[in-house]
């Protein structure tokens, strides 16, 4: 499915003109007016890139990104300033506010889709990076769903992969039961610490070499458990 790039632009041809542009690209191009209500409609497409005007009708483009780096759907997604104004003031301005990147009018259609193409590329990057974990031998993928350990992949419950998750994400610092229990089980309170025991035992059956004398998931005595990070 192709990318979905939000042209917010007032100005007819040159909206027309990108809209074409980034369409024989390979991209979804729509272009929307930058009058109220812009940030609904970018939230409801959900664009995988915005190239975004500074002088808008309404709010100005600056006020805009602004707004799209405080919304929790669009706080992650690129956003390609395109303006009249040189000013260095402006562009670090631009950058500085959120701005992935600062065009300057009149340029090369070439060249906007090409870095178009670069923060696509490395947003796509970044998300990969954002789901996958390591910690020591221990590789985790969010987007599958999948631990690995040494390669192998381990065979968990869904409880079994989220207190794993949990460990590998917060290694070296040691958790209580009640902790334990908040942060995975969450509001399933008929739950109690004998549960946690319970599937500590069992991640310890699968990820270490002696499940008695565990290496990795180790008993702080009197408080809980703790996960150590080793290559």
């Amino acid at each position: 499915m192709p990318k979905k790039i939000a042209i917010v632009e007032d100005e007819a041809e040159l909206a027309t003109l990108l809209e074409y542009n980034l369409t024989r690209g390979g991209y979804h191009a729509f272009v929307l007016p930058g009058q109220k209500g812009t940030l609904r409609e970018l939230e409801s497409a959900k664009p995988d890139l915005i190239v975004l005007d500074v002088m808008l009708p309404g709010d100005d483009g600056f006020e805009l990104c602004r707004q799209i780096r405080q919304s929790a759907v669009l706080a992650r997604t690129p956003v390609l300033f395109l303006t009249a104004r040189s000013d260095e003031v402006d562009r670090v301005l631009g950058l500085e506010i959120g701005g992935d990147d600062y065009m300057t009018k009149p340029f090369s259609p070439r060249e906007l889709v090409a870095r178009v193409k670069a923060h696509l590329r490395r947003a796509e990057r970044d998300d990969e990076e954002n789901h996958r974990v390591e910690s020591g031998p221990f590789r985790l993928d969010r987007g599958a769903h999948r631990v690995f350990l040494r390669g192998r992949e381990l065979n968990l419950t869904s409880t079994e992969y989220k207190l794993l998750e949990f460990f590998l994400t917060h290694a070296g610092r040691a958790y209580s039961r009640d902790q334990l229990l908040e942060e995975v089980w969450g509001q399933q309170r008929f739950v109690t610490p004998r549960t946690v025991d319970v599937h500590i035992r069992r991640l310890r059956e699968q990820i270490e070499a002696e499940p008695d004398n565990p290496r990795y998931l180790t008993t702080v005595r009197g408080f809980g458990y703790r996960f150590e990070e080793h290559v």
